[in-house]
């Protein structure tokens, strides 16, 4: 699994834009595929791969985005977890997108950033989360409540209980194995060749319909309904893209309030499924969905509207930096402008005037397996480009994501331990 952030020009066309990132779920070893636990299979890699050439197709020659042939990697920020198919993945988009013979004889690796366990924020990480565990098990548990005894459960039994192992005989939400891995190796085996195949029973439409729907339930239920949730399990990734948007908005216009801070146009990141589901949820944008599928994917688009030149009315002006821009325009030269604070994550509630109006004119776009997906919070008016709800502007899509981006993730991560696990009102996502 992938999410791709771009940074786009936003112009009356705005249909011509869109991308695609689908990245493979998972790796399984079968007779005729050879890899290791943790690994891309062979059709794993075709696919990355393939969606490299297809976003070179969307952004090299179609829409000019990118440049055709590559001396530098400094507009690309490349990331994985530490899962070696999550890594692959990244590997195979990047050669798709820019192969040998488009690169500069000395143009170095690429780098991929990865962080040590402990530390990743790429998906959400129980591991390093006592509080994110202790909620995810709560609302399983809730799950499993639930559904253990339902007649939704009955009729999986009949399907396939003659298979379930002998110290866990009844298929349930906790059960040995869990009705998630038994969700897992089902979808595994769909993607890969009939030499894989369980018994017919496991394919029965009813059957995987009611286990997608418990699946779902089961892990992302809680992003929908708690506002902790969401900031441990997911906030931290947020808040890091948000964080380029805004980064980029200040470069754009002449200013640096971080020292280093280079301007992304293309941040490309590996991780799974459980990442996908987890941002669209967290957003409001997951009601009805079902479990990611194979080669899901997520873009997060950045878009500038541009403003006609004063020397050509009804020109498009282009994406500028410097004196030249429209924050000049309206606020003054850079040394002019108060910088306020340093960090891309200060919330809306603490940004000056100045610098909530240096965010007017960029928009963002959700788009989820080819569909634009619209956030709750950008459906009034006010909210997003003219009447197309689905384009939110960037203060509102920052607002909505400030509620849960961590100030500090790891002393949440151990805050409120033993607490309850759901909220006493309603903390709906989205809003």
């Amino acid at each position: 699994m992938t999410v791709l952030h771009l940074q786009l020009a936003l112009v009356e066309q705005k249909k011509a834009y869109g991308t695609q990132l689908p990245c493979p779920q998972s790796g399984t070893t079968t007779d005729t595929i050879t890899s290791l636990p943790g690994e891309l299979t062979d059709e794993g890699r075709e696919t990355t791969r393939a969606l490299g050439q297809r976003l070179r197709r969307l952004y090299v020659d179609q829409l000019n985005f990118i440049p055709a042939n590559l001396s530098s990697t400094e507009p690309f920020y490349l990331r994985a977890t530490p899962i070696p198919r999550a890594l692959e993945s990244v590997q195979q988009v990047f050669y798709g997108l820019y192969p040998p013979t488009t690169r500069s004889p000395t143009l170095p690796p690429p780098q991929i950033v990865t962080r040590s366990p402990n530390d990743e924020t790429l998906y959400p990480n129980e591991g390093a989360c006592r509080r994110f565990a202790q909620l995810s098990h709560a609302f399983a548990q809730r799950t499993a409540d639930r559904w253990n005894e339902s007649d939704e459960m009955a009729y999986l039994n009949n399907l396939i209980s003659k298979w379930m192992p002998e110290d866990s005989p009844k298929v349930k939400v906790d059960s040995h194995p869990r009705l998630s891995g038994i969700m897992d190796t089902v979808n595994s085996t769909l993607a890969h060749g009939p030499l894989t195949r369980l018994p017919k029973e496991f394919y029965d439409d009813k059957g995987r319909e009611i286990i997608d729907k418990i699946g779902v339930e089961e892990w992302y239920s809680g992003y929908g309904e708690s506002r902790e949730y969401r900031m441990l399990g997911i906030g931290g990734l947020l808040g890091d893209v948000v964080g380029r948007m805004v980064d980029h908005v200040r470069l754009q216009n002449g200013i640096k309030t971080v020292p280093g801070t280079e301007d992304v146009q293309f941040a490309l990141s590996g991780c799974h499924d459980t990442t996908l589901a987890s941002v669209l949820a967290s957003l409001g944008a997951f009601d009805g969905e079902k479990w990611p599928p194979y080669t899901s994917h997520i873009a997060i688009e950045l878009f500038k509207r541009q403003i006609p030149s004063a020397s050509a009315p009804g020109a498009v002006e282009p994406a500028t930096t410097g004196s030249s821009s429209w924050w000049t325009k309206i606020f003054g030269s850079p040394a002019e402008v108060i910088k306020g604070p340093s960090s891309s994550r200060t919330p809306l509630t603490q940004m000056s005037a100045s610098e909530k109006g240096g965010l007017d004119g960029y928009f963002v776009r959700l788009r989820y397996n080819d569909r634009v997906m619209t956030v709750p919070a950008c459906r009034p008016e006010g909210k997003h480009y003219e009447d197309d709800e689905s384009i939110c502007t960037l203060e509102t899509f920052k607002g909505v994501v400030d509620k849960f981006t961590p100030q500090n993730w790891k002393r949440a991560c151990n805050s409120n331990i033993g607490e309850s696990a759901f909220p006493e009102s309603p903390e709906p996502a989205g809003a």
